[in-house]
């Protein structure tokens, strides 16, 4: 028996597969240490930042402490808070608040921190028209607006626990707050809110003074904005679906998603919206702001017991120093969502209301926008829907009048189309030759009833991005719907139906029995004009099945929709039908469409250039296939 022998080659394999494994395991225990090393790090600085700052804390409940010797105060202030210990001498250094408002808008400002403490929309009101509470963007601390400023001597303060000194002036209408957190008689950092009349958007600036000597400008400072948004709308769940984050991103305006958590670095970010469905907060810097972080959190799980808040935004701006010092021009617009009204300030941010993107957004703004406007201008918002929608019918009809005629022309070919299929059954290919001649001799084009179809469907999908998006609606009621933006429910049950509610909504049913009938007189028409080809699924019994299954959609999906989008497509649909019924008794006769198509197969017909094409390929598949056969 031949003894088994490691040779050169082996060993030297075992040797290489030897260093691997050490270098691996040599490079991952350097790998764990080095975590470890920064970790420990991390967790030293945290600990110092940590016990800077309750050690901040400690010493801003010593300002307001009577108890406590001045001479004592200025030692604690000077050990935590360094220059900006003057701030904390000064009479303002209180809890205490400025109030700036005009026609539409009321703000409350804090000493403390410099930043709005309250926010109040004068002209709408929560949940319901007669709620008697108005919208409140900001209120109770469910905001924070604060400045991560890294001092030259390792500090590190933030602005939401410092006292700023308010200055109240105005210029005409225009009311100036101007919040300064000094380091001295002439070294600030400083917040200057200025509200116009009649604005919902405010100039924000922010800037410092002197303070190059003080700050560590080598580091940015960053602005930390956080929202926790309020629910403002009688469904949560709705409110909640429409509420997301929006910025402008290199010139480009996107939002974030609108899943349970969305986290997003922008490289250079002109404007930031915390948009809560029908109202909104946005912060814009004329200076781009790089590797600005986002991110939102979905606070609804349950829309039966999260009743108070729709999401967490939250935003970190790193503001750069220029020459050792801040200076960025800002707006602040805390408003509704008004297409027209942000649209006013030529900033981009009407982007922020999803008209849809491509084609269906330019038909809103085209069209659904400036129409709309112009009727509720002078009538009700229900009447308004009406009018629109027998407008947009009517402008729609010639497209509709050719699709229902393609479908008689189909219609009176159908029993020619049958009789090749009987003739040419074992013959598919000569089948499909022989019915595009049909076709082409009769001057009938079997897609152009699809197209008519297809111009229909941007208008259709414009309209659910537009209706929703209309803050005209909101507590606009009509007939027995009290808010033509929400739901109108005319009975409550006592039970939840999983995707369809607790609630019975009556538009949406008037839209699915009007879907039904029209489905029901146009689905024959259909299943006729289109035979059935070979391999292809039968039109007929899909047709039968959503002449059911879509009725029940209606009602699934929109019970919980905006009343005005189920007003829109019921009355939209009346309206086909009725269309429909005038186009077939005094437009489309069957006997003349017949002695037409009949006419046109005597005459020489020119042959397309795609009918062309498609009889070569068609010549060229059959020669193919004889070859085979051979």
């Amino acid at each position: 028996m031949e003894e088994k022998k490691f040779d050169k080659n082996s060993i030297i394999g075992f040797a290489l597969i030897f260093i691997i494994i050490m270098w691996i395991f040599y490079n991952n225990q350097q790998s764990e240490q080095k975590k470890l090393e920064a970790k420990a790090k991390q967790e030293k600085i945290d600990k110092a930042n940590k016990k800077k700052e309750v050690a901040t804390k400690e010493v801003l409940s010593t300002v307001v402490d009577s108890t406590v010797s001045d001479t004592v105060k200025l030692q604690k202030l000077a050990g935590a808070l360094g220059s900006f210990a003057y701030s904390a001498t000064l009479p303002s250094a209180k809890e205490d608040f400025t109030t700036i408002e005009n026609d539409l808008l009321k703000l409350t400002i804090a000493n403390k921190g410099g930043y709005i403490s309250e926010a109040i929309l004068k002209n709408y009101k929560k949940f319901e028209k007669n709620s008697g509470q108005l919208v409140e963007l900001i209120k109770n601390n469910n905001a924070n607006f604060n400045l991560v400023l890294q001092t030259k001597d390792n500090r590190v303060l933030n602005t939401k626990d410092l006292f700023f000194e308010p200055t109240l002036t105005k210029n005409g209408e225009d009311q100036i707050l101007s919040m300064k957190l000094k380091a001295g008689a002439n070294e600030f950092l400083e917040y200057k809110y200025v509200l116009k009349a009649k604005d919902y958007m405010l100039d924000f600036d922010v800037r410092s003074q002197g303070l190059s000597k003080v700050l560590n400008s080598s580091k940015t400072a960053d602005l930390q904005w956080d929202l926790k948004t309020y629910r403002n709308e009688k469904s949560i769940a709705y409110e909640n679906r429409y509420a997301e984050i929006y910025f402008e991103n290199d010139d480009k305006v996107d939002y974030a998603g609108t899943g349970k958590q969305e986290d997003e670095t922008l490289e250079k970010a002109t404007f930031v919206a915390y948009k809560q469905h029908f109202f909104s907060s946005i912060l814009l810097s004329q200076t781009p702001i790089e590797n600005v972080k986002i991110s939102s959190t979905d606070l609804v799980h349950n829309d039966k017991i999260d009743t108070v808040f729709t999401k967490q935004f939250k935003s970190t701006l790193p503001l750069a120093f220029k020459n050792g010092e801040l200076d960025y021009k800002m707006n602040w617009y805390l408003g509704p969502t008004d297409y027209k009204i942000l649209n006013t300030y030529e900033k981009n941010i009407e982007d922020i209301v999803p008209l849809g993107w491509g084609i269906f957004g330019w038909i809103n703004k085209l069209i659904f926008i400036p129409l709309f406007g112009f009727l509720s201008s002078f009538m009700g918002l229900g009447i308004a829907i009406i009018v629109f929608t027998i407008l947009i019918k009517i402008a729609m009809s010639p497209i509709t009048f050719k699709s229902f005629l393609s479908q008689a022309k189909m219609k009176v070919l159908r029993p020619e189309i049958t009789e090749l299929g009987e003739k040419f059954a074992k013959d598919p290919m000569k089948k499909q030759q022989e019915t595009m001649k049909l076709y082409n001799k009769a001057g009938v084009n079997p897609m152009a009833g699809c197209i008519p179809a297809l111009i229909q469907l941007p208008f259709m999908y414009a309209s659910f991005q537009f209706f929703p998006s209309a803050i005209e609606l909101r507590q606009k009621g009509f007939l027995w719907a009290e808010d033509l933006s929400s739901f109108d429910q005319i009975f409550k049950l006592p039970f939840n139906i999983p995707l369809y509610g607790d609630h019975v909504s009556l538009f949406p049913i008037l839209a699915a029995i009007a879907i039904f009938f029209y489905m029901k007189m146009t689905s024959g028409d259909q299943a006729m004009a289109q035979p059935q080809q070979e391999g292809m699924p039968d039109m007929a019994k899909i047709m039968k099945i959503m002449i059911y299954l879509s009725p029940i959609m209606m009602l699934i999906f929109f019970n919980s929709y905006g009343s005005g989008l189920s007003l829109y497509n019921f009355i939209s649909n009346l309206i086909t039908i009725g269309i429909m019924l005038v186009i077939k008794k005094y437009f489309i006769d069957s006997d003349k469409i017949h002695a037409k198509i009949q006419e046109n197969k005597t005459k020489p017909k020119a042959e397309g250039k795609f009918q062309k094409k498609m009889r070569e390929m068609m010549e060229q598949a059959e020669e193919q296939k004889k070859l085979n056969k051979k």
